[in-house]
Parts: structure tokens; sequence; C-alpha cells
């Protein structure tokens, strides 16, 4: 196992330093080479708009400069990533979701501007001012999970953005829509506060979709746009790690291990906009991919997680 280990991250590590963006080789040096915080940042940093919101395709398939909800939303899980919320780059984020935020509460998904630059079809926006559980579940989420910066959350723009959360949770008797529904239901009924009967109860519902036939999927040699185990228990302190047995995680362990490349990275799973943003997407998500090894013991020291049964 410790040779398996060692010729795993090698190989991932000559892939990254080849053909990865600053950002993940800082990230890759942050988790797997003692690096530091302050290095990511300024690397994320370069992605942010005079706005305080995120754009220049740090979300690989939206080539849009200007700043969108969604870039902004994977800037803040880098954030999370590295602890870095005390970083400058808050202030400026936050001035920006209180710019974007709707009447009645709600961020859009994205905004016609990324219709004018390369992007995901997926991407294609008709309509400005239209709100969405997706990404505002997983911001809101995220910013009420960290404690170094707070005063915001009891502003009415804030408390605003987490009546619609709920308002999008109640709408949606059957539990979320997919997977990405899933991931804002998750963000937020981990991290709000205050109300432990109505969290209860979506959690439940959350649990059950999870566990049905439109949520996690099992099957480890399922292909094409689906989503797995290690998709929703990306580390064993994730919240649907306690809905799965050790010997299903085991099995997407070793099927992970296997998924990579002779190049040394993992492969993406959708269309790419480009060569470019296939290439950056598969750095990101190698990275990814040994975060989640180097958690459950891949890469390292074995460890116990989920359910026994």
């Amino acid at each position: 196992m410790k040779n398996e280990s060692r010729n795993v991250l090698e190989r991932s590590k000559d892939f990254i330093y080849k053909n990865a963006r600053l950002l993940d080789r800082m990230r890759f040096a942050y988790h797997f080479e003692n690096g530091s915080k302050s290095d990511v940042l300024r690397a994320l940093q370069a992605y942010q708009n005079q706005d305080g919101g995120f754009g220049n395709a740090l979300e690989p398939d939206m080539r849009c400069p200007h700043s969108q909800p969604v870039t902004t939303e994977a800037a803040l899980l880098i954030i999370k990533e590295v602890g870095g919320f005390d970083s400058v780059m808050l202030d400026g984020t936050l001035s920006y979701l209180q710019g974007i935020s709707l009447s009645g509460g709600g961020l859009p998904r994205a905004t016609t501007a990324v219709n004018d630059y390369p992007h995901a079809p997926w991407w294609t926006t008709e309509q400005d001012g239209v709100p969405s559980l997706n990404p505002t579940g997983s911001i809101i989420g995220i910013l009420l999970g960290q404690s170094e910066c707070t005063e915001f959350q009891a502003e009415q723009w804030f408390q605003e953005q987490v009546g619609f959360v709920w308002r999008c949770l109640e709408e949606s008797s059957a539990g979320p829509g997919d997977y990405h529904d899933a991931m804002q239901w998750i963000s937020f009924l981990e991290t709000v506060p205050g109300e432990p009967e109505r969290t209860a109860k979506y959690k439940g519902i959350l649990d059950e979709w999870l566990t049905g036939p439109k949520g996690i999927e099992k099957n480890v040699h399922a292909e094409g746009y689906v989503h797995k185990v290690l998709d929703y228990a990306k580390t064993p302190d994730c919240y649907a790690n306690r809905l799965l047995q050790s010997d299903n995680i085991e099995r997407h362990l070793d099927w992970l291990m296997d998924g990579q490349q002779a190049d040394g990275g993992w492969n993406i799973t959708f269309p790419a906009v480009s060569p470019t943003g296939e290439q950056e997407w598969r750095g990101s998500i190698t990275v990814d991919r040994l975060i989640t090894l180097k958690a459950y013991g891949r890469l390292g020291k074995k460890i116990s997680f989920g359910t026994e049964n």
C-alpha cells in the first residue's frame, strides 16, 4: 500500500506541475508539500474583480471575465478549503453578494453576461434577475459555517437570503432535484442556526432522497454524468458519509485510484468548452481526488469511516 500510495502521489505531482493552473499547483502544495494558505489565496485573488465577485474562468466552463454568482461560490469553496475567511478578499465578496441580492431574497444562478463569452450550454442564461437555489444555498451555507467574520449575518440582505433558501426547501417536498440541488440543501442545513425542528424535518427529506433512486449512485461502474459515493462523501466528515456502508466506500476508493490516467491526472465526465477548459478542470479535479484519497487514508494511515452494518 505504501509504494502504491507514493506512486499515485508522485504521478499526480508530475501531472499537476506540468498541466494545472497556478491556483491548483498552490492547492497541491498546500495539501501535500507543506505549502502555505497565503499562496493559495494570492493565486485565487487573481480571479477577483473590482466589484468583489469572482470571474475570469475560475469556473472553467464559464469563460466570462465578469463576476458571476457560481464563480464566486467556487472561490468561497477554496477559501473554506484552506481556512482563509480572515482574508481581505471576503470584504469584497460580501459587497458583491449584497449588490446582486434580489428583492425578497435569492441570488441569480448566472447573469446574461455569460452569453457573450464561450460557456458550457448549461450556463446559457435567458434572463437576469431570476433567483435560484443554486448557488444561493451553498453560498449562504458556506458563509454561515465560518466564524472569522459574522457581523454581516444579521443584516437584512443576508437574512433575506436565508429566508429564500427556506422557501425553496418548503417548495421541494420531494427533495432536491439533482446532485447540484442536493449540495445546496446540505451546505445550508448543516450550518443554519436556531431552528432545530425545522432543520431536522428537511434533513429527513434530504436523507430519503440521498438513499433513494435519484440520490447517491452506488454502482461503481455507472458511466456518464453521474454522481457517485465519493462525489457526495468527499471526506469522512461529509454529511452523506453516515448514510453509506464502509464496504461501499472502499469499493469506490478502489475505483477512484484505478481511475488515475497514465499522465497522472483524472479525467472529467462531461464535455468541456475547450482544450484549455478541459485541462483546467483536470488539474482542479486531480487535486480534489487526492484530497479525498488522503482523507480516507489511501495516501497514508488507514482510518475507520462510514457505517459497519
